[in-house]
C-alpha cells in the first residue's frame, strides 16, 4: 500500500516545489492533496486520512500548529517553516522532523529517510512540542462565535451557539440541532470551526461537532465503530476513527 501524504502551503511556488521535490524523492508515494490554507488542510486530512503531512507553521485559517494539535497523534507530521530560531530550537529539543525553507532536496530526502523509518511505529505526542511552540509565539485568539442567524421560513432567527445540541454537514447546508428545533445555515463546517471553542465543541466526525455539555455517553458499536448518545434527544452520533480518542479512558 502506497503512503499517502497530505502538504499543507499556502505560498504557491512553495507548495509546487514541495510536490515535485516529494513526487521526485519519494515515488512510491501518494500525494492526496495539496492544500491552500489550515481550513483546507484539516479538512483533506479527514477526508483522505493521510500516514504523513507536512504542515507550514503560518498559513490563513487554521495554522499549522492547530492543524496539527488536531491531528494529535493519527499522522506523522513534518513542519515547514521560514527560518524562526524559536521553532528551530523547538523542534531540535523534540526531534521532531522539520524543514526550512526554501526547501531543500537533500534536506527533505533527510527527512523522507527518518519518517519511512518511522512508519512502523506509532506517530510522536506533539502535545509538549506545541505547547512550547504557542508559548514562544502565540496563536492570535480569534474571537468566539456567541450567535448565529439562520433563516426558517419567512423569520431570520438569531441562535444562542451554545444551545446547540450539535452541528452535522447537510450536502449544501449545515444542520444546526437545539433541544426542541433545528435550522440550516449556509455557513460551512470547516468554517465554523474557527470561530468555534474547541472546548465547547468537539470535532467526533468529518461531518459532525457535537456540544460536550449535551453527550450523555460514547457506545462502542465494534472495534473500530462508536456512537453518541445525547441527552434528552433520540439522535445517535457516529464518530469517526480519528476521533475515538476522545471518548478512551
Amino acid at each position: 500500500m502506497r503512503t499517502k501524504i497530505l502538504i499543507a502551503e499556502d505560498e504557491p511556488l512553495m507548495r509546487e516545489r514541495l510536490l515535485d521535490l516529494l513526487q521526485r524523492s519519494w515515488p512510491d508515494a501518494e500525494v492526496v492533496a495539496a492544500a491552500e490554507n489550515g481550513n483546507d488542510a484539516w479538512d483533506a486530512f479527514l477526508e483522505f486520512e493521510p500516514q504523513v503531512v507536512f504542515l507550514d507553521i503560518r498559513m490563513p485559517g487554521f495554522s499549522g500548529l492547530e492543524v496539527a494539535a488536531r491531528i494529535g497523534t493519527a499522522a506523522h507530521v513534518v513542519f515547514v517553516t521560514a527560518y524562526d530560531q524559536y521553532a528551530v530550537d523547538a523542534f531540535e529539543a523534540g526531534a521532531v522532523d522539520y524543514l526550512l525553507k526554501p526547501i531543500e532536496a537533500d534536506r527533505l530526502a533527510k527527512a523522507i529517510a527518518r519518517i519511512r523509518q518511522k512508519l512502523a511505529t506509532p506517530p510522536a505526542d506533539l502535545s509538549e512540542l506545541l505547547s512550547r511552540l504557542t508559548t514562544a509565539a502565540p496563536t492570535p485568539e480569534r474571537e468566539k462565535l456567541k450567535w448565529l442567524k439562520a433563516t426558517v421560513g419567512k423569520q431570520i432567527k438569531l441562535i444562542k451557539v451554545e444551545d446547540v445540541l450539535f452541528f452535522q454537514s447537510d450536502t449544501k447546508y449545515t444542520r444546526v440541532v437545539l433541544a426542541d428545533s433545528e435550522a440550516l445555515i449556509r455557513t460551512p463546517l470547516k468554517d465554523l470551526l474557527a470561530g468555534l471553542d474547541s472546548e465547547l465543541f468537539w470535532q467526533i466526525h468529518r461531518g459532525t461537532l457535537v456540544n460536550v455539555h449535551a453527550i450523555a455517553a460514547a457506545e462502542r458499536l465494534d472495534a473500530e465503530r462508536m456512537v453518541v448518545l445525547l441527552k434528552g434527544s433520540e439522535e445517535r452520533l457516529g464518530v469517526s476513527r480519528a476521533f475515538t480518542y476522545r471518548f478512551r479512558e
